[in-house]
C-alpha cells in the first residue's frame, strides 16, 4: 500500500453512522454503494463508483444478527472482484470473539471461523478494536492493527473524574490485565471481583479482592452484554462501602434487559464507545466517539506510519 495509491471509505448499513464521521475527520467523502434486499432476506452488494486500483476501507462491525457479517463478506467480496488495490476491513466491534477456544467438548471457535471467512473472502488488513482475547489477532494471515478505546477513556478519566479517590475495578478475573493498565498508568489501586457462573450470562456467585471503602470506583470490561455481571459488580462495591460506582466498557452490547438493570442499579453511569451503535435511551450512559481514533488509524496505514505509537497503554 501506497501514500500515492487513492484511498475509499465504504460503510455497511448498520455502521454508517460511524463511517460517516470517520469520513468527516479525514475530509473525505462516504463511497457510494448500493445493498439491494429481496423479500426472502437476501441482499446483494454493490458498488457504485469505480474502485479500481484503489486502497477500500470497509467499515462495518460484526455483532448479530449475522445480516452485518455476510453484509461484510459480500461487500469484500464485491472489492476484490472489482479489482481493488487492496482491501481493509475495518470492524470496530469484531463479533463471535468470545467463542476463541474450546472451552467444553464438541464445540465450535467461532472467532476463528469468522477470521477463516473473511480471510477467504479476500480482506488484505483488519483493523478493530478491543478483541474480547488478544490471542485471536492469530487467527489471521493478514496483519491486523489492533486498537484499544483507552485512547479515548484516558481522555475522559483526566478531564472528568478525580483521580485522587479514584480506584480501578474489574468485574471478573479475565479483566485483570486491562485493569491493571489503567491503574498503573494513572498510579492508583486496583480492586477485583472474582465471579463463578452457572451457565453463560448468569453470575452465581460474586466476591471481592480488595478494599473499597470511601472510594470512588471505575469498573472496566472489554463488552456489556446483559449487565448482569456489571451491575451486580456495582452493588457489591457499594456494599463493602464504595463512595460512588461507575463503569467504562469498550462495546456496548446491551441486549434486553441490559438498559433496564443499568437504569435500576447503583451505577451513577456506564461510558461505553461508539462501536456498537445504542438506540436504547438511558440518563446513566455516556457515548464517547472513536472516529477520530479509527480515522487516524486509516491516515497512518495509507501512508505507512506506525499504528503501536498511537497508544499509551493497550
Amino acid at each position: 500500500m501506497s501514500a500515492h495509491t487513492p484511498f475509499l471509505v465504504f460503510a455497511g448499513t448498520t455502521t454508517r453512522y460511524l463511517a460517516e464521521k470517520i469520513c468527516l475527520s479525514l475530509q473525505c467523502p462516504l463511497g457510494q454503494m448500493n445493498i439491494q434486499r429481496f423479500a426472502d432476506g437476501e441482499f446483494s452488494v454493490s458498488y457504485e463508483e469505480s474502485i479500481r486500483g484503489k486502497d477500500v476501507f470497509l467499515v462495518q462491525s460484526t455483532y448479530p444478527n449475522a445480516d452485518n457479517l455476510m453484509e461484510l463478506l459480500l461487500m469484500v467480496d464485491a472489492a476484490k472482484r472489482a479489482s481493488a488495490h487492496s482491501i481493509i476491513a475495518v470492524v470496530p466491534y469484531f463479533g463471535w470473539a468470545r467463542q476463541d477456544r474450546k472451552d467444553k467438548p464438541r464445540v465450535a471457535i467461532g472467532a476463528k471461523l469468522i477470521a477463516d471467512l473473511l480471510g477467504v473472502a479476500g480482506i488484505n488488513r483488519l483493523i478493530t478494536m478491543d478483541l474480547h482475547a488478544d490471542q485471536i489477532q492469530g487467527f489471521f494471515d493478514v496483519p491486523v492493527d489492533h486498537l484499544y478505546a483507552s485512547t479515548v477513556f484516558l481522555e475522559f478519566i483526566r478531564s472528568t473524574l478525580p483521580l485522587d479517590n479514584l480506584v480501578m475495578a474489574t468485574p471478573d478475573v479475565g479483566g485483570t490485565k486491562r485493569t491493571s493498565s489503567y491503574a498503573k498508568h494513572l498510579e492508583i489501586p486496583m480492586v477485583i471481583c472474582h465471579k463463578t457462573r452457572q451457565q453463560a450470562n448468569e453470575v452465581a456467585d460474586m466476591r471481592i479482592i480488595g478494599d473499597v471503602r470511601d472510594r470512588d470506583v471505575l469498573l472496566v470490561d472489554d463488552i456489556v452484554d446483559t449487565a448482569g455481571t456489571i451491575t451486580k459488580a456495582a452493588g457489591l462495591m457499594l456494599q463493602n462501602g464504595a463512595r460512588s460506582v461507575r463503569a467504562m466498557a469498550s462495546h456496548a452490547v446491551m441486549s434486553d434487559p441490559a438498559t433496564m438493570l443499568v437504569d435500576q442499579s447503583v451505577l451513577s453511569e456506564i461510558i461505553f464507545t461508539d462501536s456498537i451503535p445504542y438506540t436504547k435511551k438511558s440518563e446513566k450512559v455516556t457515548i464517547l466517539s472513536i472516529a477520530e481514533m479509527f480515522a487516524e488509524a486509516i491516515r497512518r496505514v495509507c501512508n505507512d506510519e506506525s499504528i503501536s505509537s498511537l497508544y499509551t497503554i493497550k
